[in-house]
């Protein structure tokens, strides 16, 4: 196996975990802004305010991106899994 191997088969782990923790972190961080600007509309200053309303939004966002998910990572799992033979030689 060489380094450029190496390389490809990294970075494309990172690529595939950015794009499946990307539309959970793109809910946490809306439902964030929208608490936030609430809590600095009506000088409400709780910390856990914004923790149920974030936990809400994530449980519908993985509710409907978690089969997409799922998808793409049993794809991406397989494709490494089948070009191991590829690579060992």
């Amino acid at each position: 196996m060489t380094p450029d191997t190496v390389m490809t088969i990294g970075s494309r782990a990172l690529e595939m975990a950015l794009a499946l923790a990307a539309p959970l972190l793109l809910a946490a961080l809306i439902t964030g802004v929208i608490v936030g600007a609430f809590q600095a509309a009506t000088s409400i200053n709780e910390m856990t305010l914004s923790f149920i309303p974030k936990l809400v939004a994530l449980a519908f966002t993985l509710s409907i991106a978690g089969p997409w998910m799922l998808k793409t990572l049993v794809g991406y799992t397989r494709e490494l899994i089948m070009s191991i033979p590829g690579l060992i030689n």
